[in-house]
Parts: C-alpha cells; structure tokens; sequence
C-alpha cells in the first residue's frame, strides 16, 4: 500500500528528510544533581568527539538500515540508569517510541505539469550519523560539501516512480524510472514543461564517499533513464543553482568548470592580521549570523566552490558553454522562453554578513546565453536596518510577468530601505519589457505607503499587488489593471494578517501552456461578471473549516462551492486540477485536489468534480502508526486571568479514562507567539479534527508512554499601542502556563505535581524562564536548542528589533540566563554542535549550564556532534528520545524532584496547591479534598 508524504507541483523543487558518510562521536554528556542540599558532580566526557566501539552493520537495532560505525546501547532498566547516564555512547528509546520512529517513511509526491500523472519519489528511512561527518566548508552562511560540491548535508529520493491517474480517478500500476544506478542518490526533480521528460541530478557512493552530482533525464513514456551529458566529466554544481528547463527539450545547466584545479591551500603563515574597520563611522547594526567567511582564504574557497560554468544542453546531447565562470545564484527563463533573467554574486565580500548581502548582478541574457544587458549591480548591504520590514536599497524581487512574455517587474524602495524614516510611498513597482527601446524608462505599476509583498498575476485587466507592515499587522491587497493607465488601482482587502477570523483567502492560481501560474479565472453559464476562487482556511471559533469561494472581483460578491465537513473531518483544497486549457476556466468543468483527514483517520486525496460534485477517492493509505490510532485528540479553550482566551489540544492515550484511570503525567510543549491585540491573541487557530502527525521528535511520541500531552498551548505575548510585546513578556509567559496548567487539572487527566514543559528553539527559551519565574508549575523541563542569554544576541532576536542598549531591562529581564540562580527544578538541556541557526548558538547552552550548575541546580547538558538547529541522524534523534524519555521518567513521573524542594519552593507549591484546588471545582473526585491535593503537589 503506498502512503502520502506531500504534494508537489511542477517546477518544485524536490527534497526530502535524507542525508549523506565516516563515523562518528557519541554526544557529550554534562550533568549535575543535587539531592536535599548536597551536590554530585559526574564526570565529563573527555571530548566531545570520543571514540566509540563499531557495531555489526547487520545489528538489529539498527532500524534504519545504516552502517554507520557507531555504538548503540538499548534503554535501559531503572537500576542501570544512572551508570548509563554516566556512560558514553548512543542509546535507544523504549521499544514503543522506537517502533514509531522507525516506521517506513512514505514517498513525497509531484503531478505531472497536464495533472495526468503522479510522481512517487521514495526515500529511505533516518540517515546515519556518518553522513552529517562528513567532512564540510562553513562559508558566508552556506555549508558545502567539498568532496561532491553539494551543500552539506543534502537529503536524497531512493528510486522514482510513476502513477498514471486515471479517469475513475484511480491509479494505475507503478510504472518504475530504470536505469538510475543501484544506491543512486536523487535530487532535483523537475518535471519538462510538456510533461514528457523528467531531469534530476544523481550522485553514487565512492570508496565511502558520495561523487559529485551529474544529470539525468528519463523518459515519461518509457520509464528509461540515462545521463544527459555524453562526457562523464560534466557535474553540477549545486551550491546555488542545479539546472532549469529552457524549453521541452533544452536545459541550462550550472557545472563545475571543467579547467578548475585544486582548491586552495591555507597559508601556513598567515598574510597579516585580520582587520575589521569603521573609520567612517557608519551605523552598521546586524544580527547574530554564524558561519561567515573568515578571511581572505575562506573568500577564496567560496569563489572555487561556488563558481559555476553555464552550459546549455540538449536532449540529444549537444552541449555548448554559455556566459562566463560566475558564482551565479539563480536562473529564471521568461514565460516565452526567448530570454534569461541571471543573478551573481561578485567581490567584495563580506565577514559579518552572509552571501545573501554579497554584491549582486542581475542581468538579461538571451535563451541561447548572449548578454542583453544589466539591470542592476547592487553594492555590498551591510547596512540593512534590524527593524521589521527593513530592505536592501536598490531594485528588489525582480521577477518575470507570469501572464505576458518577455516582461520583467520589481520593486524599489523609497525609504532607503530603512522601516523606521517615514516616507509616501515607501516602495514603487516598476515594468518594462526585457529590450526596452534606447530612452525608454521603466513603467510606474503601483506605489505603495506599505512594504511591497509580490503579484498574483492574470492578464493585462487584472493583477493584485500585496503589500504589509509587520509592526501595525496591516495588510493590503490592491485590484490594479497592467494594461490600462486610465483604470485607478483599488483596494480589495485591508484587514490585520493576525485577524485570521477575516481571512477571505488566497486567489487559486492556474497553470498556463508556458508553465506559469496566473490566477484563475472562472466564467458561470449566462453570466459576464469575472470570477475567482479564494481558498481560505476559514478560521472560527470552533476551529477552521477550509473554504473556496467564488468570488466576484467587482462587486465582492461571494458564492461558497465548497467548504470541509464541521463534525468529524478536516478538509482542505490542494490544488486546481482542471487548469490544461488556456483562458477562463468554465464552472462547470471545475474539477479540484482536496484532502479529508480526521483525528485517527490519516490523510487521504480526492477529485472533486463539478457540476455535479462528484467525488473520486485516488488514495487509500494504512494508519502510519496504528498503535496510536485510537488516540484521543481534542481542542481546548480556557482563558488567561488578563481575559485573553487560550486555546491548547490536549491527546490523551489510546483507551485511557479519566474516571478510571485517574490523572497522568502530563507534557506541556509550546513555542510562543507576539500578538499587537488581545482580540487576535485570544482567536482559534487549526482543527480540532486534523489528523495528529507524529515527527521523529514530537512530544506526541509521549502518548505511547500513557502521558497526556498538551500540544501547542497558546502563549500570547501581546504588546497592545505603544507597548512593545517584550515589555511585559514574563508575566504574559507565566500567566499564559498557569491557566494551561490549571485547565489541564481541573479536567482531572494531568497530576498537578507531574507536568513537564518542553520546547525546541523559541520554546526552549520559554521553557527555561518557566523553570525560572514560574516553578510551582513544572516538575521539570526538556530545552532543545535554545538561546538563553540575550545579551549574546545584542542587535534583535526574534521579532525584537530595539537593541540591547535601547532596551536592556527587556533583554535582561528575558533572559533566563540572568535567573540561573532560581531554576531548581530539574532540567535537560539538548543543543546541537553544529547549530548554524542565528541566535542559537551551541555556546548558549553550554553557558547556560554553567550558570545552572554554578547555583548547584539539577541539570543535565546533552551535546549532539554534527547536528544542526535540529537533528536529523537516527542515532542522534533515538538518543535526544531516550534522554527526553529517561527525564521524564525520573523527574515528573514519580516526581523526586518536589522531594528535594528548598523551604521556599514547598510554599510555592503549596501556595499553588491551593490556587489549584479551588479551581478544580467540580473536577476529579481524587482531587475533591483540597487536603488531598496539597499533600499530592508537596509528594
């Protein structure tokens, strides 16, 4: 039986949850209990890249089918705990979260461009650790992979195969790609703009090694595959671009230059210090970037690794070098096919900023690769402002016309790219054609007061220019008409992005015979008025309920053809599936791609076609995790004591019955959001019927060790007028947790005394200042890949864009890291030692710990070697399970840790208690007895 990872659509590109090989360490393991006022220390692994006793290949622990030399321990008993803690080497989970992890992973999927065929592209399971070892090149932002010249890291498809849909909408047997090589690695799939051919990049293992990319197209018709080049030295070069379709049976291909030599050598003795300087004294404010170039030999490995050779290739074979060797980063052909709109970077470089903000060069070439000329050579931006919707100064989002050949459209700012000088307009949308005639000056499509945000284009008497302001929430949709100068430009929808209630939708697109997208328009018997869809989410009170409407873009007139069952189903629109023909789309040959899931039932795909609204099923997928499939889900609303209402889903385990089986540990697990009004903070968002997907490291693996989870409680951080969100975020923080915890007690399913708080990033900081400013609520907690100390991010983080030295009470005061000394309940750190991610650097949970253990708290600190922001290897992911799992096992099932609580705490908790307990009410019978629910919380 086959089961759905995603939908795709032609000119996506592709690319999965995989990676690429050499063994590597066990994580390093720092830890510090404290029981009734003594400290023990453990010892410390001696590196973090300690060596590591191999494994059979054949192990069978080892799931996902890897060799990776790496050891593996099972979970242990709760005798052995504590030396296993202390221990080296990887572990694995309990057997029931393992089981699910390990559960074969589905294909991700991609329609073919007539909506005729479906593409199943097939993946392998968790990739070993040895493949995020390999060894690579941190440069101007971007990790490479030198040996294939790949960004490091890359996922990959296993095989390729297709479905024919056929009228019935059923599917037809698999038509298998053959030919690729046994173990060929795939990227890059793009479907040719007739559908007939498929090109995709292959990679295939070497002496333990992956070799370079090559490409390959197949056939549709036949299923054979075959390289494109006739040489066996032409690779690709992906570090920015892989190749694009100039027409059915052209590409236009970024490869290595063939006259490259070997990379650079690093001096021996360096050429003198390295210098940084602002003589001029310029205001240079950027945020916390990792990996940037060094110096001039990390310039110099950039330019050898990234420096591609152009060459257009055909179908046939024949291959021709087009354009210099450049670091070229994107190539995008005109809608007619007859030009080349080309972006490169260019020198000087930067230290303290990544090659987004290098000097860039866009030009027009023509399809057979002449230069036209130069639009634009953007200086080097070091000096884009920290403020919300601040931009690089020049021309910006250069894009071709989606509905009209050979058109090109972008954007300028008129404020120097700086959100806080106050200017009308802010930005101008400028057209004009890829040759204009000599003095002919751009066209002035629309000025904006907001910041520009693209074009859904359709034809010359219809396009919607998007525009918004993060700091007021504001977002606008203007109805201009391209080809008329004389037809003003108006507003359609002005409304707060945070108002989701308002929502009409987003404009359904189409697919046009050159492959673009334009928005779909829909023409009703005997009617002239013009029709589009809007695809909404249809968020209410009770939920979303997806919608399509269709709407008259004159009047505002608004029918609804569709809309997702209410009581048991989650339904959505997927995509437009009747789009082949050119022009208007007649309603009566509607036919769309939606999606039905409910609480246990997993997602299946559905044509529906009108005019009769028949329904054809073409999917029929088993349950990924049927041990799970009783789960119980449901959406739950409680209210802040502010008046703010919250909104959290609680799963509660397969079979469990709070009148019997009296309350759980619970988890708590969140991440939270800024809000510019109570009213939107306090709206629904998501289904209570959507079907819970699990991830390999979700907090819902924790339902098959009979937890309740409380999944995604809201914490609204709502900074209302003048009033920054920041300025009072611990209370918001605080307050939000308690009615959370409370409403979870007073329902009777989670023991007061036994909820944990987790969080990954974000919500690692969030479950850190818990642990810190609201203690009676938490047994212990879990942080995955925080940022704890907001001094080491100076200039903004997150959507905080004051600076340290404006706003230093608010980044003190957040910083859980200020208040390590008042963190005594339990708490595991888990960081990746790679982070790449801005902010988060693994030097923030190392310092952490350290302020943590300096006051004698209870902490354990998990380093996991090769991963990033989060983590992708098996070993890496079963360990962080096993940790998570091992934690709360012994910190908030039995919950030891109230036993060791300080004098202060005990009133804390018992100050809690009674809070609590009056608001249980009527709620657990156990729990009736105020007297019985203190002694619980103190035990």
């Amino acid at each position: 039986m086959i089961r759905f990872h995603r939908v795709c659509f032609h000119r996506a590109s592709l690319s999965p949850l995989c990676h690429l090989s050499p063994p590597s360490a066990s994580p390093k393991l720092s830890t510090l209990r404290c029981a009734r006022g003594r400290r023990f220390m453990t010892s410390r692994s001696a590196s973090r890249l300690s060596c590591l006793a191999p494994v059979s290949p054949g192990g069978g622990e080892d799931g996902g089918g890897s060799s990776s030399n790496v050891s593996v321990s099972v979970s242990a008993t709760a005798t052995e705990d504590d030396e296993l803690a202390l221990g080296t080497g990887y572990r694995l989970p309990p057997p029931e979260i393992r089981d699910i992890v390990d559960a074969p992973p589905v294909p991700a999927l991609s329609f073919s461009p007539h909506r005729d065929k479906i593409l199943f592209l097939k993946r392998r399971a968790l990739p070993p650790l040895a493949d995020l070892a390999r060894p690579e090149e941190k440069l101007a932002g971007v990790r490479i992979d030198g040996y294939c010249n790949t960004r490091s890291r890359m996922s990959f498809y296993t095989g390729l195969g297709i479905h024919q849909l056929l009228p019935d909408g059923t599917l037809s047997p698999e038509k298998e790609i053959t030919g690729i090589p046994d173990g060929g690695k795939i990227n890059y799939v793009t479907w040719s703009n007739d559908g007939k051919h498929m090109a995709f990049s292959i990679r295939i293992d070497e002496d333990g090694n992956s070799s370079k990319p090559i490409v390959w197209v197949a056939d549709v018709e036949t299923g054979e595959a075959r390289p494109l080049f006739k040489s066996e030295d032409i690779y690709l070069n992906t570090i920015f671009e892989s190749f694009v379709w100039i027409d059915d049976s052209t590409l236009l291909v970024s490869t290595i230059p063939s006259s490259r030599g070997e990379p650079p050598k690093k001096p021996l003795v360096p050429p003198g210090p390295k210098t940084l300087s602002n003589e001029k004294s310029d205001v240079v404010q950027v945020r916390t970037f990792q990996d940037l170039l060094k110096d001039e030999y990390d310039a110099d490995l950039f330019d050898y690794y990234a420096t591609s050779q152009l060459v257009l290739a055909s179908l046939d074979g024949t291959a021709k070098e087009v354009g210099p060797p450049a670091v070229y980063t994107s190539l995008d052909p005109s809608t007619d096919h007859k030009y080349l709109l080309v972006s490169s970077l260019h020198r000087p470089y930067s230290f303290i900023v990544p090659c987004g903000r290098f000097p860039k060069k866009v030009e027009v070439w023509t399809a057979d690769g002449k230069f036209v000329r130069q639009l634009c050579d953007l200086p080097l931006a070091e000096d884009i402002p920290i403020a919300s919707n601040s931009v690089r100064k020049g021309m910006r989002s250069i894009n071709w016309r989606a509905d009209k050949p050979s058109t090109l459209y972008w954007a300028e700012t008129q404020d120097g790219g700086d959100a806080k000088v106050e200017v009308s307009p802010r930005d101008i949308v400028y057209m004009q054609s890829a040759e204009p005639l000599a003095g002919e000056e751009p066209e002035v499509l629309h000025k904006l007061d907001l910041r520009y945000g693209g074009i859904s284009w359709c034809d010359d008497t219809l396009a919607l220019v998007y525009e918004s302001w993060y700091k007021t929430r504001r977002t606008r949709t203007w109805v201009i008409s391209p080809g008329s100068n004389d037809v003003s430009p108006r507003i359609l929808f002005d409304r707060s992005s945070e108002d989701v209630y308002s929502d009409p939708g987003s404009t359904m697109l189409r697919r046009t015979a050159a492959g673009a997208y334009v928005i779909a328009k829909i023409k009703k018997e005997n009617d002239e008025s013009t029709y589009v869809l809007l695809n909404g989410r249809g968020a209410t009170p009770q939920g979303n309920v997806p919608f399509l409407d269709l709407f008259d873009i004159n009047t505002g007139n608004k029918e609804r053809i569709w809309e997702s069952d209410k009581e048991k189903y989650y339904e959505r629109v997927v995509a437009l599936m009747s789009d082949q023909k050119e022009g208007d789309l007649r309603m009566e040959e509607l036919k769309i791609l939606t999606s039905k899931e409910s609480k246990t039932e997993n997602t299946q795909y559905f044509l529906q076609l009108w005019p009769d609204r028949k329904v054809q099923q073409i999917t029929n997928f088993p349950h990924p995790y049927p041990q799970l499939a009783s789960l119980q889900k449901e959406m739950i609303r409680y209210q802040r004591k502010d008046g703010v209402q919250l909104t959290a889903t609680l799963y509660l385990p397969p079979g469990y019955d709070p009148s019997k089986d009296g309350p759980l540990p619970c988890l708590f697990w969140s991440y939270p959001g800024e809000f510019k009004s109570k009213d939107a903070a306090s709206q629904v968002r998501g289904s209570p019927n959507e079907f819970a997907g699990i991830g390999s490291t979700s907090a819902l693996l924790w339902l098959a060790r009979r937890f309740a989870i409380l999944s995604g409680p809201t914490i609204p951080i709502i900074g209302e007028g003048d009033e920054e969100a920041n300025d009072r975020y611990v209370e918001q923080l605080v307050a939000s947790a308690e009615a959370a915890v409370d409403e979870v007690v007073r329902r009777g399913v989670a023991h007061p005394s036994k909820i944990a708080v987790g969080g990954h990033s974000y919500g690692a900081f969030m479950t850190a200042n818990l642990l810190a400013h609201a203690p009676q609520l938490f047994s212990c907690g879990i942080a995955r890949s925080g940022a704890y100390n907001r001094t080491l991010t100076p200039f903004g983080f997150q959507n905080e864009d004051r600076t340290l030295w404006e706003a230093t009470n608010v980044y003190v005061e957040m910083s859980p890291f200020m208040s390590a000394d008042k963190i005594k309940k339990p708490i595991l750190l888990i960081h990746g030692e790679e982070d790449n991610n801005p902010g988060t650097l693994t030097m923030q949970s190392d310092r952490f710990f350290n302020a943590l253990k300096g006051h004698g708290a209870l902490c354990r600190l998990v380093i996991l070697p090769h991963e990033s922001h989060g983590y992708s290897a098996r070993e890496s992911i079963m360990h962080v399970l096993w940790e998570t799992d091992r934690w709360l096992q012994k910190y908030c099932v039995p919950n030891t840790s109230d036993a060791d609580s300080s004098p202060d705490q005990s009133k804390e908790i018992s100050d809690s208690a009674d809070k609590v307990a009056t608001a249980t009410g009527g709620g657990n019978p156990e729990f009736e007895d105020h007297s019985k629910l203190r002694r619980s919380l103190l035990w």
